[in-house]
């Protein structure tokens, strides 16, 4: 080869890898152009609304208290959250309530809702809003000059939202709503004797023989329903356990029959194999909506979904770790005079046994994820009470409980998945 073709190899492969080198960036270029107009990503700032984003992030850590009157008949109502289980005793008043001939309603702030046939808040800064409901409508009147627009006003309604709290006023009822930091009643409801109770009083009685009367109180609360919430986190745990384990023990000779050097019949192989692209290739979701149809909704029909994905993937994952066996150690084991079944226990299963646990427990810790967005379409686990929640789009704060909830779950089962190869696999049960 002459020293001027060599030149010209040498410049036609610098010109490719320069026109490559060009052609990679404008191509991420031209990608990043159409995500950026069919996700009309311009659009965003039109289509989001923060003042639905802050009441929704506050009452995630904070709850109303509803003060109602009855227009008709003048009747007091005092709620948490508005819920009528959650409805204060006769006789019980959060302590900015002051019942009377009129019921003055301290929003705090200078901020007062005076209740009864006429109905007054006076707001610091503006003036004193007054509303006399009847038949004929709500007949409000405002301080001079422009209707500021907190103010929401017609001739049937009236609604007041400051900083303070809210003030909606109606032909039938007037009803005040006051923010307030916290997870109310979270503990125990308004007609538990232990409401209100610090933590020394309550130990204080725990101690003098109520404990089983304190632990009832609070696993049997109406509303945050503790003792289903922790059921459904079992159930939860539950079907991510039967799932896994179940695919486990299916995957396993099942893939002895996908392995090269244990199956020879290369037509029975790639039944095997395609079996398990079948079953892993179809996602966990779509198992979950056919078997729900099938079997009809629960936590049993959620487990199943994760079975039959998870034995597609460990399925793949087994073959490929028996296909890197060693061989000698089967030869040994084979000279001591084992039957074929003695040599696959003892010259094969300890040689896969680390990657089997590691990928069992891996998939243990991500099935218990997946097994609430299953759960949510099978009707079982937290899941279920999760969408619940969202889909009523009134009390965030049960929103936040149950993610938070989740969250610890997947925590300890990532402590526990962690601690457990540690023991199993390294022979370590402590340290790090």
């Amino acid at each position: 080869m002459t020293t001027a073709t060599l030149q010209m190899q040498t410049i036609t492969r610098f010109s490719r890898k320069k026109r490559l080198t060009l052609a990679v960036p404008l191509a991420i270029l031209a990608y990043f152009a159409y995500i950026f107009v069919a996700f009309d990503i311009a659009g965003l700032g039109d289509r989001v609304n923060f003042g639905n984003a802050r009441t929704l992030v506050s009452d995630s850590y904070s709850y109303k208290t509803h003060v109602t009157q009855d227009n008709r008949s003048g009747a007091i109502t005092m709620s948490i959250e508005g819920e009528r289980k959650a409805q204060y005793p006769e006789g019980m008043t959060p302590d900015w309530v002051t019942m009377g001939d009129v019921t003055t309603v301290n929003l705090g702030q200078g901020h007062v809702v005076t209740l009864g046939p006429q109905v007054r808040y006076d707001i610091p800064g503006y003036g004193t809003v007054t509303a006399r409901p009847d038949g004929n409508g709500v007949n409000a009147s405002f301080p001079d000059g422009p209707i500021p627009d907190f103010i929401n006003a017609s001739g049937n309604r009236v609604m007041i939202a400051t900083d303070a709290g809210r003030l909606t006023v109606t032909r039938n009822r007037a009803e005040v709503f006051k923010y307030s930091i916290g997870w109310e009643i979270f503990f125990f409801t308004l007609d538990s004797p232990y409401y209100g109770m610090d933590a020394g009083e309550l130990l204080s009685r725990a101690l003098t023989g109520e404990a089983g009367s304190i632990v009832q109180g609070f696993w049997s609360n109406t509303m945050w329903r503790h003792g289903d919430v922790f059921w459904a986190l079992f159930e939860t745990l539950l079907m991510a356990f039967l799932g896994t384990f179940g695919a486990a023990m299916i995957a396993l000779p099942l893939a002895f029959l996908a392995a090269r050097n244990f199956t020879p019949l290369g037509g029975l192989r790639f039944v095997a194999r395609r079996i398990f692209d079948f079953l892993r290739g179809v996602d966990g979701l779509i198992w979950t909506i056919v078997l729900s149809r099938a079997f009809g909704p629960g936590p049993m029909t959620g487990a199943l979904a994760i079975l039959l994905t998870d034995t597609g993937s460990f399925g793949k994952l087994f073959s490929e770790a028996l296909e890197n066996v060693d061989d000698k150690q089967i030869e040994g084991v084979a000279s001591t005079g084992a039957k074929p079944l003695q040599r696959y226990r003892f010259g094969v299963i300890p040689q896969i046994t680390p990657v089997l646990l590691s990928q069992i427990l891996y998939h243990l810790e991500s099935n218990t994820r997946s097994a609430t967005i299953i759960g949510a379409i099978t009707g079982g686990g937290i899941g279920l009470l999760l969408t619940q929640a969202i889909a009523t789009q009134k009390d965030w704060e049960e929103v936040s409980y149950y993610i938070v909830l989740i969250i610890l779950l997947v925590i300890f089962m990532d402590t526990l998945s962690g601690w457990l190869r540690r023991k199993l696999i390294k022979g370590d049960g402590g340290g790090h």
